[in-house]
């Protein structure tokens, strides 16, 4: 079972300490029914007197995303206001911050996702950012008073404006947190053995740093590779080998962060301990993934 607090790392998020510095970022418990199956609830607030643009490395968890953009004080209807169930990002998530805003978000487990949602496979949605209402039908507005946004935007077409007002109006965290319970528990979750089972999967190799290559997950299950496979792909919604090399990614973003100004850590030796052939291995993924070489993030991150 997941831990009942909710993690306190910033891990996946680029310059986590300029993006603090801008936004109001909290993290929240669900309620004991839905802990099996979430990371958190993450919350947002800003005001900010110019755009800023916050990049994320994301992790390999489904997201369902209730988000506002316009002064805070005023009703969810009266703003730009919206739901989207995101699933896995595949390469790096930007994300322009403007004026004032809100955003109120579900981070599952990955494999956590399809016992709420259990007519797809997760892979659906994998690298795609579609309606709530897509997703969940049920919370498809019944009026014409939904919110009609551009889907390029990555905004819905129609939610309910109740829920959105429900999750999205309250001035307080704890009533934002009822919400979602709220929303999730009349979703489910459906029992799924297999649900857990890639749970199970995903917290061996995230916790598990000598789990570097699909086979020594195959030699640790006794599954097949190919039962592996269709297994991620049905309620993680990635490859295991996907799920392995993000966790890498992660943890030499990290690394990267607590540089200081001698430099960093010895990369060639991170290299090794995270299981990539050589440095320069390293040094092609964390530039593929963040856009820079992990010395230069490393210098940009430590400047004052």
């Amino acid at each position: 079972m997941a831990d009942s607090a909710p993690r306190k790392d910033t891990r996946g998020i680029v310059d986590p300490a300029e993006l603090l510095s801008r936004v109001r970022f909290r993290r929240h418990t669900p309620a004991p029914e839905l802990r099996p199956y979430l990371e958190h609830y993450w919350l947002i607030d800003w005001e900010l007197p110019e755009p800023y643009a916050s990049h994320v490395v994301p992790h390999p968890s489904m997201n369902i995303v209730f988000q506002r953009y316009g002064a805070l004080g005023a009703p969810a209807a009266d703003a730009h206001a919206s739901a989207e169930v995101s699933g896995i990002g595949l390469g790096l998530f930007t994300q322009k911050l403007t004026e004032a805003g809100r955003v109120c978000g579900i981070q599952f487990r990955p494999g956590g996702f399809r016992p709420f949602a259990p007519a797809w496979p997760v892979s659906t949605w994998t690298g795609r950012r579609v309606p709530l209402a897509e997703v969940f039908p049920d919370t498809d507005a019944d009026t014409g008073t939904g919110t009609d946004m551009d889907m390029d935007a990555g905004t819905d077409a129609g939610t309910d404006p109740g829920l959105l007002s429900a999750v999205l109006s309250p001035d307080t965290d704890h009533a934002r947190v009822a919400a979602l319970d709220a929303f999730l528990l009349a979703h489910g979750p459906a029992p799924d053995p297999a649900a857990d089972r890639a749970m199970e999967l995903v917290d061996l190799i995230r916790g598990d740093r000598t789990v570097r290559k699909v086979a020594q997950l195959v030699a640790a299950t006794g599954l097949s590779a190919r039962s592996l496979q269709r297994l991620f792909a049905s309620h993680v919604g990635v490859g295991p080998k996907w799920v392995i090399l993000r966790y890498r990614i992660h943890e030499a973003l990290e690394r990267a962060e607590s540089a200081d100004a001698a430099g960093g850590p010895d990369w060639a030796a991170l290299a090794a301990e995270l299981g990539y052939s050589d440095q320069a291995h390293l040094v092609r993924e964390f530039t593929a993934t963040i856009g820079v070489p992990p010395t230069a993030y490393a210098r940009g991150v430590s400047a004052p």
